[in-house]
């Protein structure tokens, strides 16, 4: 919808006249007036009362924001303190675990040397007792003496690796079934962190969700108060009354604010009582 200009109105068939010109100069001086007037209304009590009253409000809405703050660097100083309790306590757990992983490992490439050691003595007692069989038939006895020597002492090489090599098999069991144990110790230590947080978590998030929830409200409350505290009447636009006039002869500055209508009412019900008055006296006199 176009805006209706000044400028395409008030004007008139007469060149001298200007009935037009005049209305508009007119309908500046009453607005002015009418900003007067409101200001001197702001400066009253009714609207000073209602200044204190908002600026209650805007206080009030102040030190809900800083109850708020001071709930949520609360719930920051929970948050820290159980995040740093669950990491002591998981510490815990992981040096418990990184000793019997450490210890696992270690007992396990023992166990693989022992392995490598007793399969080595395995070959070498092997290539002795070939070397016995094929000296059966050297005439040198001295040669079949060390031959013999040696095969017995890779015998004996072998028992003792075998020896070590179960050894180490034992000690590698008895490592894991510990390893097992702490295994399932840290698992039900993590699940049981895991359930804690998840329920920390979520009472920590409903109340926070909850603080910001009961924020909003309060804040919605009190500029409704504050409104009430102020009511204002939607304001009929001068401007477009103004141009909605003719130039034949309307002057705006003939529209009566509603505070003038109403003593020029009053006056005008006052001079009619006081005419009856006269009338009625006149009539009982005989006048």
């Amino acid at each position: 919808m176009t805006r209706s200009l000044f400028k395409g109105n008030f004007w008139s068939a007469d060149i001298l006249s200007t009935v037009g010109y005049d209305s508009i100069i007119q309908h500046l001086n009453n607005g002015r007036k009418n900003c007067k007037e409101f200001e001197e209304f702001l400066k009253e009590s009714t609207l000073k009362r209602a200044l204190e009253v908002f600026k209650q409000q805007v206080d009030s809405v102040a030190q809900c924001h800083i109850q708020l703050a001071q709930s949520l660097r609360e719930e920051a100083r929970k948050m820290e303190e159980f995040r740093e309790k669950q990491k002591l306590q998981r510490k815990k757990t992981e040096l418990i675990m990184d000793a019997v992983h450490k210890q696992k490992s270690l007992q396990f490439k023992k166990t693989m040397d022992a392995k490598k050691n007793y399969e080595q003595k395995c070959r070498d007692k092997d290539e002795a007792e070939q070397a016995v069989s094929r000296s059966a038939n050297l005439v040198n006895p001295k040669q079949q003496e060390k031959l013999f020597v040696k095969l017995a002492t890779s015998k004996t090489a072998v028992e003792d690796s075998d020896k070590a090599y179960m050894l180490h098999v034992s000690t590698l069991d008895k490592v894991r079934e510990e390893w097992q144990s702490e295994h399932i110790k840290a698992c039900e230590a993590f699940e049981a962190q895991e359930c804690e947080r998840i329920n920390f978590f979520r009472n920590a998030l409903w109340l926070h969700v909850n603080q910001l929830s009961q924020q909003c409200v309060t804040s919605d409350e009190h500029p409704s108060c504050m409104r009430i505290s102020t009511p204002l009447r939607r304001m009929q636009s001068h401007q477009e009354r103004l141009q909605g006039l003719t130039w034949q002869g309307e002057d705006p500055s003939q529209f009566l604010k509603p505070h003038q209508m109403i003593l020029i009412t009053l006056w005008l019900m006052t001079t009619v009582c006081s005419i009856s008055n006269i009338n009625e006296t006149r009539a009982f006199s005989g006048k």
